[in-house]
């Protein structure tokens, strides 16, 4: 089966290797190659690619921002020099996630997964598995002091921001992360959690006055 792909990487170097990769891979068709997310959000809607190869930590736009802005049709598999990236891009059902320099062998595994997706039919179900996923979601991760913690939903009573940071207020006590609260809305589910301020989220569960 063949894909259409676009790559979007603000380094020229990594953008010249990761189409020399596309070039080389017979069942990939390379249909644009762009220098920065907000470039490729102008001109992605207009074609139809089946799969992006996409940098994340980028100015303007991130890769992370910019793969929830894209049609349902549309993979992503991620590719940076960050670790730390890794949670949050296969949250946002990411195909793969590669961390730079990336060798031929795991573009190609990679690539190979996502056609193994395509051909599995997944494009039909993808809308409705991601309603599913979103409905059982009943946890998140964070990270703080050095760790990665899940937190139940269940046990959130609301998050404050503090500058860069959200301080999540559980029923356990209140845990800092380095985080936006832009990126934390959206990681929460909206039917349960809303933004009454900008530096407050509440669980609507547990509101009992207002």
């Amino acid at each position: 089966m063949n894909l259409t792909c676009a790559i979007v990487d603000d380094e020229p170097l990594a953008l010249d290797l990761l189409e020399s990769y596309v070039n080389k891979t017979p069942f990939l068709t390379l249909d644009g190659k762009y220098s920065s997310a907000v470039q490729a959000m102008k001109e992605l809607p207009e074609k139809r690619v089946d799969l992006l190869f996409l940098d994340i930590q980028m100015p303007q736009l991130s890769g992370m921002e910019l793969s929830r802005l894209l049609p349902e049709r549309v993979r992503v598999i991620f590719i940076t020099a960050f670790e730390q990236y890794a949670l949050e891009g296969f949250r946002v059902d990411a195909i793969d996630y590669l961390l730079k320099p990336v060798s031929y062998a795991d573009f190609l595994k990679a690539a190979q997964k996502a056609q193994h997706w395509f051909a599995n039919d997944h494009v039909q179900e993808a809308a409705p598995v991601a309603a599913m996923e979103q409905k059982e979601n009943r946890s998140i991760f964070v990270k703080t002091d050095y760790k990665i913690v899940q937190i139940q939903l269940d046990s959130i009573l609301y998050l404050e921001g503090v500058k860069d940071y959200v301080r999540i207020h559980t029923d356990d006590g209140a845990i800092m992360t380095l985080m936006s609260m832009k990126a934390m809305e959206d990681a929460l589910p909206a039917t349960r959690f809303i933004r009454v301020h900008r530096s407050f989220i509440v669980n609507l569960d547990r509101v009992t006055t207002i």
